[in-house]
């Protein structure tokens, strides 16, 4: 019986194919092999797996459950949709799976310091959360555009003792946060360690954190066979990264009769600037150091970018998730500003659940894929995390409907 996909994947350089690699300065170079050889000598240590296994259960509150979406399910007609309950997860998001585990290795290298970027603040606070609860200092990095829109998550990471630097360069959002926590992380990288916030970025970190974010999609196999005793037909998860598609699609991605799809910000319209569709509307480049499928200008530089989702306004992707599409294993789904914004409010007056934006273009495009499905087909949705960090936003820009749909 040969390997696993999970297992052959990537390759010993850090490629999913032709995408992936590590396109670093040299200064970089012996850092990171540092941390790939310390992620090999402890991914498979019983110590390590204890530690997480602990958090997990006693800190972060795994295993999350699978929730039926029964009153969405009769709204949209057609297929059931079923939701991951990431939301549920400490801190709100699926991020604090791959910060906890991160900031252990960061422990077991000696590091002093967290240096990472965050979007729509969810990592942020995610990583802040492990850097207190494991006692390290932790440096976030955030796009001033972002700052002023997800506030809360700005106060909730300032409380856990994270020093919030803005990035007020270019459009001051995801792309220029991560250029600046990169330069912090140069300064110092003997006594610090940049944690990514997605599967992005040089080899090992696209590896690194589908593997901590694996655990998603192992618990997400279980657990949908209690609910219909055999696999989900389609699993949906937002893609900007695309660290917590990778989560859910691991789970699955030997099973050839499972349909993957990763669903893109539309944003606003096809014109570039407009969206961050970048498997859509992207082509192969080199951006923050691996190779995979980004958006670019005339000049061949990341193009900027728009969603309402300020976690998945980037002008790339994962490598593997471009890798994945190549291969035909995943599909692209798109859901744009409108769709999403229908969805936040439909899954909140219906479902009692208030979820992420980001999350909410997840459930926008299965409401929509669930309509040309019959009744005993079924979506799993990721629910990658909850929206507190946007109700201020989301009201202020779009009235709340007056009554369930």
């Amino acid at each position: 019986m040969g390997m696993s996909y999970l297992e052959s994947h990537p390759d010993e350089n850090g490629y999913f194919g032709k995408f992936g690699g590590s396109f670093i300065p040299p200064v970089l170079e012996q850092p990171f092999a540092d941390i790939t050889k310390a992620y090999e000598e402890i991914k498979n240590s019983p110590k390590f797996l204890e530690e997480l296994k602990y958090v997990r259960k006693h800190y972060q509150g795994r295993p999350t459950p699978i929730s039926f979406a029964k009153n969405l399910t009769a709204h949209c007609g057609g297929a059931k949709i079923y939701l991951k309950r990431e939301d549920l997860n400490h801190t709100g998001a699926h991020k604090l799976n791959h910060c906890m585990a991160e900031v252990i290795l960061a422990k077991h290298l000696g590091k002093k310091k967290v240096i990472a970027e965050t979007g729509a603040g969810q990592h942020g606070v995610a990583l802040a959360t492990a850097s207190a609860y494991f006692g390290l200092e932790c440096e976030i990095h955030m796009g001033e555009v972002d700052i002023a829109k997800e506030h809360p998550n700005v106060v909730r990471m300032k409380i856990l003792g994270a020093n919030v630097i803005p990035a007020t360069h270019g459009l001051k959002t995801l792309k220029e946060a991560v250029d600046s926590a990169f330069e912090s992380y140069l300064k110092d990288p003997e006594n610090s360690i940049y944690c990514i916030g997605s599967v992005v970025g040089p080899h090992p970190f696209p590896m690194m954190v589908r593997d901590f974010q694996s655990v998603i999609g192992f618990e997400s196999k279980e657990q949908f066979a209690e609910h219909e005793e055999k696999l989900p037909d389609n699993v949906v998860a937002c893609i900007g990264g695309g660290s917590n598609a990778m989560g859910i699609f691991a789970g699955f991605i030997d099973d050839k009769d499972v349909n993957l799809y990763g669903v893109e910000p539309m944003g606003r319209g096809e014109k570039l600037g407009e969206h961050a569709a970048s498997l859509t509307y992207g082509e192969e480049g080199v951006m923050h150091g691996f190779n995979s499928i980004m958006l670019k200008d005339d000049k061949g530089e990341p193009a900027p970018v728009y969603s309402i989702g300020s976690g998945i306004d980037y002008p790339s992707v994962g490598p593997e998730q471009a890798h994945l599409k190549e291969i035909g294993r995943t599909q692209v789904g798109l859901c744009n500003d409108e769709e999403t914004v229908d969805a936040f409010y439909k899954l909140s007056q219906l479902e009692g659940i208030i979820p992420a934006l980001e999350s909410a273009h997840a459930v926008g495009f299965a409401m929509k894929l669930a309509k040309t499905l019959p009744s005993d087909k079924t979506i799993l949705v990721n629910l990658s995390g909850r929206g507190d960090k946007d109700i201020d936003f989301v009201v202020d820009n779009h009235p709340i409907p007056n009554a369930k749909f």
